[in-house]
């Protein structure tokens, strides 16, 4: 069997089935285990806090063209979505381990440029970039380890209940907004600027993830893969169903003028936002609102029936069909 025909989130089923095979090891590392694989970040206990750790890369031709973003924009980006795991989980980040996969005729004047982007969203979060590696290899990489620390309680995908509602932070469909303009060679303007700084340069939700854990709130998940998709991830984990009412969706404005009524398909399935997507009650949102400057939305609710799935539904109820349903690295659309 290939990894082409189980999908990504087929390959990660079948490796977490192997890992809990061993859980029952009398290991202090195993019982200390809060989260594994499954939630946007592994947890586990340290004495009277939870330490937190997530890993993620950024690979040449896979996520980058070299020349279609600044090294500087890279650098950011990669240490921008493994603190948006973080921020899933409620918890601060605290310091990065980077590993650089560079091709031998790399110049370095571009390494110390990627280091710039990293250090740049470094200081505005207080990360310590503490270490890494830098290997040779015909493609470049970037891998970094993101450690980080959380109370007692934490933000978890298998949480969600039915009745909850969803909430969503900020707006959504910019970043593959910027995308398409960026891969169809459009020249910058103006107004595209939010859509390819979306893409470029996400901003992870860290604050916006502790006020939602402190104010009660139950699951939650960045949206690196898609609304839709990462509301499947929530929905499998909790035994859950949901409900999305697209006209609630807060599909960005700037994507809405350059791409009409292509951008909400962009909000549902584009993917890349790196928004925070949570569950809670109304009260909680409520909260949330209160103490956050960015827009906060609810787009639906967590239903007791069908589990796993995601229904997504127009101002009349009925099913509303979009183009695509999230990224999957080993997936054919």
């Amino acid at each position: 069997m290939k990894v082409s025909e189980v999908g990504e989130f087929g390959l990660i089923e079948i490796l977490a089935k192997m890992i809990e095979t061993r859980l029952d090891v009398k290991r202090p590392s195993w019982k200390n285990i809060v989260a594994g694989i499954g939630d946007d970040a592994a947890a586990w206990k340290n004495t009277d806090e939870i330490t937190l750790a997530t890993t993620d890369c950024l690979v040449q031709n896979v996520h980058f063209k070299i020349g279609q973003a600044a090294w500087s924009e890279l650098g950011w980006k990669a240490l921008a979505i493994n603190l948006s795991d973080i921020a899933a989980m409620g918890g601060t980040a605290e310091c990065a381990l980077v590993t650089l996969g560079l091709p031998a005729d790399t110049d370095v004047e571009d390494v110390t440029e990627l280091y710039r982007g990293l250090i740049q969203l470094g200081d505005q979060f207080g990360i310590a970039i503490a270490g890494g590696d830098i290997t040779s290899s015909n493609t470049m990489f970037i891998s970094l380890t993101v450690t980080g620390s959380a109370g007692k309680r934490l933000l978890r995908r298998s949480a969600a209940k039915p009745g909850d509602l969803i909430g969503v932070t900020g707006y959504l469909g910019a970043a593959a907004a910027g995308l398409r303009l960026i891969s169809n060679g459009a020249a910058p303007t103006a107004e595209d600027a939010p859509l390819r700084q979306a893409f470029l340069s996400p901003c992870p939700r860290l604050a916006e993830g502790a006020m939602i854990l402190a104010a009660g709130g139950r699951a939650a998940i960045d949206i690196s893969d898609g609304l839709v998709a990462d509301l499947g991830h929530i929905c499998r984990a909790s035994k859950v169903g949901a409900r999305i009412d697209v006209e609630h969706i807060p599909v960005h404005p700037a994507a809405r003028k350059a791409f009409l009524s292509h951008a909400l398909d962009m909000a549902l399935g584009g993917g890349e936002d790196y928004e925070l997507l949570f569950t809670a009650s109304a009260a909680v949102i409520d909260k949330v609102k209160a103490k956050t400057s960015l827009p906060v939305s609810v787009i639906g609710e967590i239903t007791a029936n069908s589990p796993g799935v995601v229904q997504t539904v127009d101002a009349k109820g009925r099913p509303y069909k979009f183009d695509k349903a999230g990224w999957d690295h080993f997936g054919k659309g």
